[in-house]
């Protein structure tokens, strides 16, 4: 009978992993865990402790820091495939999850179904002919190295990019691959992972190319697995049910979609929203029961895509997400600085970036060039961004893969605050008062369009009050709506004073908050 050992990887949450690997042990299976090296030490500390006592767990020898894109998602893995390996020896089946998966069979039907079928389940389909990658760069993903982070180190990554396009520092493909492309979730069998492990040994060179490719969790067990495996004995399907939103995000299931996952012809589905707790408890309890029987009609995809089309407030599913109705998710925490010097803020959130490795985005809904991911083109409009700005919201929360995001708005923009201070998700502000000399308004009046190059001096004089006094309108207006968590760092204050404000705004230690507050230019013009 086939046993399934469950290659698990998370970063939050340890107490859903707990409930995860429990679960899926009971039934008599098999879980190898590896828990984001950038997580904190006491999570870990507690995960390990809870599952101390379960034989059938245990936990990649090396934890990796992981992040978006890098080979670090592949060493995370192999870590954790070579552990289940190796202590695991009845496991005649390695399959790959993540925290966010559910399963929506039984395992009993899960074995079965495995038993009558002797095959490698992995999305493998050419890397060049496809058509898989719908945007973003495709072939330079392979030939050129890739040592920084298009999301955190977006500038390094493109110049560093530009550099090789220029200096023609192509490579090759490593002998004998024909390189291939497909969704990470997989299902292989012993045979196939005992005999990849053992050709990695053989081929360091393979591990050299990967290692900084682009991606490389969308090609390497894709590329690999084709290599190693004849094509008859491979399924070039995934047996996870996922789906993609029409901006290319990852759609989450909820409460009411319990019926739909099940009649899907796969094992798991991903991702199930932190939020649906009804949910996950059904799915806990259906993998342990044998007795639920299955009509699969495998019409997620279409009857999903059908019923949003149409709306669906008052339908069998939730309401769309990106309706007024739509939340950026209750374990959230979206951190809002408002300043009227906008140099100022990015300068600020700069700085938070680099001391805390949190995410930050500045004057996504005031500036349009600001840098954004591509999200089908919500991001291309300014318009579109602030009309579904809790969408936008929630689409980078789930790009940086973060549950903590610092943003900066404008102090106009009082109708965004009281949306996000609405919403289920812990909204922080900060403000940041400034001081504002003529000289500076005279500018700021250039740059709005108020005046122009050969604006008299003296219309000038007659200007500067109004925009002085539109200033501190709006700043009372913020402080009169009386927004909860609201902190003020002003630049007439001490460091030590702005740390504290910061302390509090940010969530972190006060030596943290004066390395940021510290910083010697933050509010020169």
């Amino acid at each position: 009978m086939a046993r399934i050992a469950y290659i698990l990887l998370c970063h939050k949450e340890p107490e859903h992993v707990i409930d995860q690997a429990r679960r899926l042990v009971a039934a008599g299976d098999f879980v190898s865990i590896h828990y984001d090296a950038r997580a904190p030490k006491a999570e870990f500390a507690a995960l390990k402790a809870a599952l101390a006592e379960e034989p059938n767990v245990c936990f990649a020898r090396r934890r990796v820091k992981c992040g978006w894109g890098e080979w670090t998602l592949v060493r995370a893995t192999l870590s954790a495939l070579e552990a289940a390996v190796g202590a695991f020896p009845r496991a005649t089946h390695f399959y790959m999850l993540s925290g966010d998966c559910m399963p929506i069979k039984s395992a009993a039907y899960a074995h079965e179904f495995l038993d009558e079928r002797e095959r490698d389940f992995i999305e493998s389909v050419d890397f060049h002919t496809s058509g898989w990658i719908k945007t973003g760069i495709k072939e330079e993903r392979l030939v050129y190295r890739h040592f920084f982070n298009e999301r955190a180190q977006k500038r390094l990554f493109y110049a560093s990019l530009g550099l090789q396009e220029r200096f023609g520092l192509k490579r090759a493909i490593p002998d004998g691959l024909r390189i291939m492309i497909g969704s990470q979730w997989w299902c292989l069998r012993r045979r196939t992972v005992e005999r990849l492990l053992e050709f990695l040994r053989q081929r360091r060179d393979i591990i050299r190319f990967f290692s900084t490719t682009w991606i490389p969790d969308e090609t390497f067990f894709q590329t690999l697995v084709r290599h190693l495996v004849p094509e008859e004995e491979i399924e070039p399907s995934t047996l996870t049910f996922l789906m993609f939103s029409d901006y290319g995000m990852p759609i989450q299931f909820y409460n009411d979609h319990y019926d739909l996952l099940l009649a899907q012809d796969a094992l798991f589905a991903r991702k199930i929203s932190p939020e649906a707790e009804d949910l996950r408890a059904r799915l806990g309890a259906l993998y342990a029961d044998p007795r639920t029987r299955f009509d699969i009609s495998g019409e997620g995809k279409r009857l999903h895509g059908f019923l949003t089309s149409r709306g669906r407030i008052g339908r069998r599913f939730a309401s769309r997400f990106w309706e007024k109705e739509s939340t950026l998710g209750r374990e959230r925490e979206l951190m809002i600085v408002v300043c009227k010097k906008w140099h100022v803020a990015k300068r600020l959130l700069e700085r938070v970036r680099q001391v805390t490795n949190m995410p930050t985005v500045n004057y996504l809904f005031n500036e349009e060039s600001t840098p954004l991911p591509d999200m089908g083109g919500i991001e291309r409009q300014m318009d579109k961004r602030t009309r579904h700005c809790r969408a936008l919201m929630r689409m980078l929360f789930d790009h940086f893969e973060t549950d903590r995001l610092a943003i900066c708005i404008d102090p106009g923009s009082l109708d965004l605050l009281h949306d996000f201070f609405s919403d289920r998700a812990r909204t922080r502000l900060l403000e940041i008062e400034c001081s504002f000399s003529d000289a500076y308004l005279a500018g700021h009046a250039r740059r709005i369009g108020l005046a122009g190059a050969t604006t008299p001096e003296a219309a000038l004089a007659r200007l500067l009050p109004s925009l002085r006094q539109d200033i501190l309108y709006e700043t009372d207006r913020i402080r009169d709506a009386e927004f909860p968590d609201h902190s003020i760092m002003r630049q007439t204050q001490t460091v030590a004073e702005n740390a504290a404000a910061l302390a509090e705004f940010l969530a972190v230690s006060p030596q943290t908050a004066h390395e940021i507050a510290a910083t010697d230019y933050l509010f020169a013009d």
